[in-house]
C-alpha cells in the first residue's frame, strides 16, 4: 500500500460525489420533460449510466486475460448494490416501492440472475450466451419504457421564477455526470486494487470485494444523493436496473468480445452467483411488505453484506475462524433471515386479504 493509492481513493470519492449529484439533477429533470416516471428513468438512463464503470472494468479484464476479475466484479457489484447500497439508502430514509417494481423489474432481476447461473454451469459464457443476455436486455428495456409511460409521469417541484432548462442542457448534465462517475470510479478502483494486491489476494476475491465496491460507488453516490433529494423511486430503480444491466449487458458484451467466451470459476458457480441470486430474491418480499424498504430492513441488508464480506476475506486468507463462522451462518443466521422474510410476506398477504387490498397495488 502506497500514499499514491490512498490519494487515488480519496480523489476518486470526491469526483464520484460530484458526478452523482450532477447525474441525479439532470436525470430527474429529464424525466419531467419527456413524460416518464422517475422510476423508469432510474431503471434505464441512470442505471445504465452508473453501470458504465462495471462495463469498462469487466470488458477490460476479459481482454487482458483476467476472467475471474471480470466475473467477480459483476457478481460482487450486484451483491453490493442490493445489500450495501439499498441498505444504506433505506437506513438514511425508508424507500417507497411502486407496483411496477414488484410486478416486473425485481422478477426480471431474479430471472436474469438465475439465467447467469444456468449459463455458467458448463464453466463458460459462450458467444451464444452473450447474444442471449443482450437480447434479454433489449426486450426488458422496451417493455419497461412502455409500462412506465402508462404510469403517472414524474413531476418535479419547481421554484417560483425558475426557468425551465432546455433538453440539450439536461442531456449534457447527464453525460457530464456519467463522465465524472467513470473517472472517479477508475481512480478509486486503481488505488483500491493497488492496496488489495499488496495483501496478496486472488483476482476473484479482489473482484468480489474491492473492485465490486469501487465500480458500485457511482450507484452508491447516485442513490444516496437521490434519497437526500427526495427521489426515492429513482434510487431504487437505479439499483434494480443496474443489476439487470450488469448481467445482461456487461457480461453479455464481455462474452461477445472475448475470443472463446468468458470462463466462470467453479467457486463462482458454487457460491458467489447463488449468493447474488439470494440477495435478489430477498429484495422481493422486503419490498412487498408495505410497498417500502424500511430502516430496519436496510440495517438487515447491511448486516448481511458485512457477513458476506467477512466470509470472503476469511476464505481468502484461510483463517482459523472460517469453520466456526461458516457454521454460524449456515445453521443460525441464514435460516433466521429466511424465516423472517417468510413471516413478513405471509403477514402482509394476510393483512391485505383481510383489508381486501390488491396484493400488488398500482
Amino acid at each position: 500500500m502506497s500514499a499514491v493509492d490512498v490519494a487515488l481513493v480519496a480523489i476518486g470519492l470526491v469526483i464520484l460525489v460530484g458526478g452523482g449529484e450532477l447525474l441525479v439533477r439532470g436525470a430527474s429533470d429529464l424525466a419531467a420533460r419527456v413524460g416518464l416516471s422517475s422510476l423508469v428513468i432510474g431503471l434505464t438512463v441512470v442505471a445504465f449510466s452508473t453501470s458504465s464503470p462495471e462495463m469498462a472494468v469487466t470488458v477490460g479484464a476479459v481482454l487482458e486475460g483476467q476472467p475471474d476479475l471480470a466475473v467477480g466484479n459483476v457478481v460482487g457489484s450486484n451483491i453490493v448494490n442490493v445489500l450495501l447500497i439499498l441498505g444504506a439508502s433505506a437506513l438514511l430514509l425508508p424507500l417507497t416501492v411502486r407496483a411496477q417494481l414488484i410486478r416486473l423489474d425485481v422478477p426480471v432481476m431474479v430471472g436474469v440472475s438465475m439465467c447467469l447461473l444456468l449459463l455458467s454451469l458448463d464453466g463458460r459464457l459462450s458467444l451464444a450466451d452473450g447474444f442471449f443476455l443482450v437480447t434479454v436486455l433489449v426486450v426488458y428495456t422496451a417493455v419497461s419504457v412502455v409500462v412506465g409511460r402508462r404510469s403517472a409521469p414524474y413531476v418535479r417541484e419547481s421554484t417560483v421564477g425558475e426557468k425551465e432548462r432546455p433538453v440539450w442542457l439536461l442531456l449534457l448534465a447527464v453525460l457530464g455526470g456519467v463522465a465524472l462517475l467513470v473517472v472517479g470510479a477508475q481512480l478509486l478502483v486503481e488505488g483500491a486494487v493497488g492496496i488489495a494486491e499488496g495483501f496478496g489476494v486472488s483476482g476473484l476475491v479482489v473482484g468480489l470485494t474491492v473492485v465490486a465496491v469501487g465500480t458500485s460507488l457511482p450507484e452508491l453516490a447516485t442513490s444516496l444523493i437521490a434519497v437526500r433529494r427526495g427521489e426515492r423511486d429513482l434510487a431504487v430503480g437505479n439499483i434494480v436496473g443496474s443489476n439487470i444491466f450488469n448481467i445482461a449487458a456487461v457480461l453479455g458484451v464481455a462474452a461477445l468480445v472475448a475470443d472463446d467466451g468468458v470462463p466462470v470459476a467453479d467457486a463462482a458457480v458454487a457460491l458467489d452467483i447463488p449468493l447474488m441470486i439470494a440477495a435478489a430474491v430477498a429484495l422481493l418480499p422486503v419490498a412487498f411488505t408495505g410497498m417500502a424498504i424500511a430502516r430496519w430492513e436496510g440495517a438487515l441488508f447491511l448486516g448481511l453484506y458485512a457477513a458476506f464480506t467477512a466470509y470472503v476475506v476469511l476464505a481468502a486468507t484461510e483463517h482459523d475462524a472460517l469453520g466456526g463462522f461458516t457454521a454460524m451462518m449456515i445453521w443460525f443466521t441464514l435460516p433466521l433471515v429466511a424465516i423472517t422474510l417468510v413471516v413478513l410476506g405471509a403477514y402482509e398477504i394476510g393483512r391485505r386479504r383481510a383489508a381486501r387490498e390488491p396484493l400488488a397495488p398500482s
